[in-house]
Parts: C-alpha cells; structure tokens; sequence
C-alpha cells in the first residue's frame, strides 16, 4: 500500500470516529487507552476504504487523494439519494396530502409579503379556498413585481432575498426574468439530483465508479440590476459546481475562459487525454452534440497538442491562464497516435472507441432535444447508453426520470416540488378555465402545467403541454409534448412539435443518404412579401448531412408524412386553405449561426439555450433564408 493513502486515510478515520465522541455538541476527553483503539480503528478503515476502492473503476493518473475525495463524495450522495427516493415513493402514496402541505407551507411561507397580504394568504386553509382566491396566471401578472424586486425592494413576492434574477431560454417568447433562490437550490438538489442518481447507479452500476466525467458546461456572464442582484441563467454553472470540479477531465482554470468556443476547446483538448473518461455529461444533448461536431472539425489541431504538450495559439486566453493550463500539458505521442487512429476510422461510434470504458452519456433528451439525442445514438455515441434524468425549467424542478433505460422518456411529477395543477388541452383557450389535481387527471390526456413554486409563482400558466401516460402508486407519469408558443397554426390547425418531429423524421428516413443535422419552421405569415403571396403554409429550415439537393418529390414527402399523422392538417390541405410546405435546405453550420443570434438577443447562456422550432422573429427566418443553398 502506497504510505502517502496514510496520509489521507488516517485524518479520515479519525473524522469519523469524532463524530461518535461528540455528543451534544460537547466533545469528550479521550481517556489513555483510546489512542491505541483509535490507531488499530485507522488502519482497519484505510484497509477496508483502500480495498473498496480498488474494486472499482477508476481514472489513469489519479491521485489517491482525488480517488478518495470522488469515494467519498459518491457515497455520500448514494445514501443521500437512497434516504430521497425512500420520501419520494412514500409520498407517491398520499399524493393529495402531500400536495396540500407543500401548498399551504409556500403561502404561510410568503404570508407577510406585500403579494401575501394581497391575497389574504394567512386565511387560505386549503387548495380549494386557494383556487378560489386566486386568478390563474401568465408572467404579466409578475413584471413589475419582478422589477420593484429587481430595484431592491425586500418582501414583495416571497420572504428571502433570491440569490439570482433567474433569465428563462426565451424559447416561445421574450425571455422572463425569475427568483431564484439558496432553498430551492437546495430543494432541486435533494428532490432532483440524489433521486436521479440513485436511479442511475441501479440501472448502470458500472456508472457507480472512479472515472472522471467529462462535464460541458461554460461559465456565464451575469450582469447586475439596480439592487446588485444578479441577472442570468439558473442552471448549472462552473461556480456553482466549484466543490466538484475535481471530479472533471476539465481543469478549473479553463472554466475562467470567457469564450464558449475556447472553452469548448479545451474541454475537448483535456477529455481526450484521459482515455477512462467514465461518463459525458451537460444540461442538454444539443451541448453534446454541438461539442462533438466541434471534435469533427478540430480533431487534427487538437491531436497536435496533445502529442505536442501544447495548447493551441489560436485560443484566446489571459497569459495567467494560458500559463496554469500549458502546466497540465505534458507531450504524449502514444495517446496522439492512438487518436489520430480512431479518428481516421471515422466518426460512426467515435465516442466509445476514444474512451473505451464511456458507461453512460447524461443529458436531457426530450422535448426539443429529443433530435440530438437520437443522432448522438445514432452516430457519434452509438453503443453508449443514455439517461435523461430530469424534466426541470428556470421555474424549477418538475419531475424525474426513475426509468433511466426506457426508451421513450417519462418523468414521475415530484409532489413536494410545486403544487400542480392541470388545464385540460381542449380548454387551452378558455377565459376562465377550469383545472384539475393531480389526483384527477386522466391517463392518455394532455394537459398544460399550472405551477406553484417556491419563488413566488402562484397558479403560474408553465406554457408546457405534457401527456400523462400513467401513474406510479397515486403520482402522475408525464411525457413532455411541446410548448404553447412552439406550435405551428396558420388556420387552427395547431401542429405540435411532437407531431411535425414524427413526420419529419419519417420523411428523412425515405432520402437516401439524408442525415437530419437540425431544423426550424416558420409560418408564412411571419415572412410577408420576402417569399411572395401564397396561400398559407409552413416554411421549412432543413440542415442535412450526406445530400446536396432534394427533389421536388422528395420535398413533397414531407408534407405528406404530416398528413398522415395529423387528419386536422390534412383536411386543410385537402380544402386547399393551408397551401404545401416549403421545404429550405440550408448551408453546413447555418444553425449553429442562429444558436449564437437567438442566444444573444435572449441573453441565454449555452448551457440553457434550447433551439427555437417555431420562429417566431422574422429576422430569424430571413436569417435562415439567406443561407438556403437548395
């Protein structure tokens, strides 16, 4: 046994042992035979912790101090994680109990607010005298709440200070400025992370090792209100993350880079010279997939650097920085000639033949993400698994995944995150509509979300439309549809995004050699006089891979695949008031312009930003047109 685990184990055991001799808070004198029980309880922890870890997977290069500190940080969250899913399936089984108590702790929560004495909060007794007091309500009704909170006034919405002004991803509309703050974080983190976690590991125990993770995720700008709060996303950040940063390839001097282009290189730079690189993980798998395609196109630059010990010049870093990061770099023609192999083998299954022992690819894939994940599988990931652990927004957690190796994703609703609430999808529109609880949803039926979190959003329109496909004890089990603002609907015809994805992915399907890269949608309207008068229809933005061209044949297949799947669209296209799509195909990179366009105009950071699949800004579209090749 190496001596220098002496150094680490010993301090650790003794860690432990004081919390047996600490009692009350008062720490007792140790009589003259404990050092000797103290010494012989030492060497039996290292024997047991180093035989522990050994059994398991572990990182090249790593030093037992990294290894201990991961050993400890995984046991701690896997018990956290059991002693989490243990509340969570008991209060499956008293859903409307539990969804009375979170209700009612969040008004008496923010009872003495100036939004609590409007509403009477301290005399609402339960969810029907709730229901009752308040309007159902869209972000309008918070603006300038938000903004008096923004000015610094205290105990406007809720009780505490947020810690952020959190920006949403301005996916089917301007972008919302939320609260967020340390409870919720706090509540995300024990309800959402540890519960995944534990559902992970017991379905992919291999993932239950001491690899390094390669995590992609960017350091994003803030910018202050008038209090000094704050402003920006609420995701996981590097700051936020900082206690776990040794659990990385990424070193934490790369996460300083300002630029998402130079640190996405770097991250790629340091995960290719380990080659046990355990999982890859971010938010979304668009970040994956935009980090792989950025891979296919730097791959021999970076190959060069590790077989040089160098870091590109083309980056642009601090000199400090450049400095600490050049330190890591050490010259490796071995690992440089052993990638340059895989490379030139192609990209088909590039993820596994680089890290050989890659378990598991952890990312959300559903919603607007479902495309990367199914070309991330099909092409650079082939082979690897995939969790997508949680359905979460900025207004914060909803669900969890506990079925990590089903194929179609579903999220058990969590009842003690928000109070739910439930407008059927065929009273979307109504003035005044009705809801339902949880304990009264249907299974087969869509619904949009109706939210009372813990940052003073009360009977809150989410815009998000889920289907619930079943129930675990008395909790609804949702699918994610789509969202309110990402529909396409020239004559009331209202397609989903669920529902154009399907279509268009059966047409890909019937183009030989196609491959679907990405894709948006615009209506007609939207465009005006740039694509001459027409009938209503959709405008189609296709980026492929593989074809240079699409006949007209081909094109029309789109169309008709649609039909297929929704008779609405096809009664209009029958009657001649919805005219044919116009399907576009745009230039290589064309959405990865966009993605920088839509990100600066929300001010979303990279690691939230979701593609928009209705446009809803003419510049995006005329953007897009300006890039169509065929």
């Amino acid at each position: 046994m190496d001596s220098s685990w002496i150094g680490v184990a010993v301090p650790l055991c003794l860690a432990v042992l004081s919390l047996f001799i600490a009692i009350n808070g008062q720490t007792l004198a140790m009589p003259p035979p404990l050092p000797t029980v103290v010494g012989v309880l030492s060497l039996a922890g290292m024997a047991v912790l180093w035989r522990e870890i050994s059994s398991k997977q572990k990182g090249d290069k790593r030093t037992l101090g990294s290894l201990l500190s991961q050993y400890v940080a995984v046991k701690a969250v896997g018990w956290l994680g059991r002693r989490q899913r243990k509340k969570l399936e008991a209060d499956t089984l008293k859903v409307m109990q539990v969804q009375e108590e979170t209700l009612l702790k969040r008004l008496r929560k923010n009872a003495d607010t100036f939004y609590g004495r409007k509403y009477n909060f301290r005399c609402i007794k339960d969810s029907a005298g709730f229901r009752a007091r308040h309007p159902i309500t869209t972000y309008d009704h918070y603006r300038e709440l938000v903004e008096r909170i923004a000015a610094g006034e205290e105990k406007v919405i809720i009780a505490e200070k947020p810690l952020i002004l959190a920006m949403t991803s301005g996916t089917s509309g301007k972008s919302a400025m939320l609260l967020s703050t340390k409870d919720t974080n706090t509540e995300f983190f024990l309800q959402g992370v540890a519960v995944c976690l534990d559902a992970m590991q017991k379905a992919f125990p291999e993932s239950d090792s001491l690899q390094r993770t390669t995590k992609f995720f960017y350091t994003p700008t803030f910018r202050q209100s008038e209090a000094g709060i704050p402003i920006g996303p609420n995701s996981s950040t590097p700051a936020s993350s900082r206690h776990m940063l040794n659990l990385y390839t990424t070193p934490a001097p790369a996460f300083e880079v300002p630029s998402e282009r130079d640190t996405l290189y770097l991250h790629l730079l340091f995960a290719l010279k380990d080659p046990s690189v355990g999982t890859l993980e971010s938010n979304f798998a668009s970040t994956v997939f935009y980090a792989f395609t950025a891979l296919q196109e730097h791959w021999q630059e970076l190959v060069n650097d590790i077989e040089q010990g160098t870091i590109s010049k083309s980056l642009s870093l601090e000199p400090k920085v450049r400095r600490r990061l050049e330190v890591l770099m050490k010259p490796d023609a071995e690992r440089a000639a052993q990638l340059r192999a895989h490379f030139q083998e192609g990209f088909r299954g590039i993820a596994k033949r680089l890290w050989p022992r890659l378990n598991l690819v952890l990312a959300v894939d559903s919603g607007s993400n479902q495309i990367y994940g199914e070309m991330l599988r099909e092409n650079y990931c082939k082979g690897v698994p995939f969790y997508s652990p949680f359905y979460a927004a900025t207004e914060g957690l909803i669900g969890v995944n506990l079925w990590p190796q089903e194929p179609h994703r579903r999220y058990l609703l969590c009842p003690r995150s928000m109070f739910c609430e439930f407008l059927p999808e065929s009273s979307l529109d109504e003035e005044i509509p009705q809801t339902l609880l949880m304990e009264e949803v249907k299974e087969g039926e869509s619904y949009e979300l109706v939210i009372t979190n813990a940052t003073g959003l009360f009977r809150y329109r989410l815009g998000d439309i889920v289907k619930v496909i079943g129930f675990h004890n008395q909790c609804p089990v949702v699918e994610f549809q789509y969202r309110r603002g990402q529909m396409l609907n020239v004559r009331g015809e209202k397609v989903s995004e669920v529902l154009f994805l399907g279509a268009l992915i059966k047409a890909v399907a019937q183009w030989p050699g196609a491959q679907l890269v990405d894709y948006s949608c615009a209506e007609s309207g939207i465009l005006g006089d740039s694509i001459g008068g027409s009938d209503p229809h959709y405008q189609v933005f296709i980026e492929l891979k593989g074809v240079r061209n699409l006949t007209e044949e081909q094109r029309y297949k789109l169309d008709i695949c649609l039909q297929k799947d929704s008779a609405v669209y096809k009664s209009f296209r029958i009657k001649g008031s919805i005219g044919p799509m116009r399907v576009q195909l745009v230039s290589e990179g064309a959405f990865k312009e966009l993605r920088k366009q839509m990100m600066a105009y929300t001010s979303t950071s990279a690691n939230t930003f979701k593609m928009h699949r209705v446009l809803r800004r003419k510049e995006y579209a005329e953007f897009l047109l300006g890039r169509t090749v065929s």
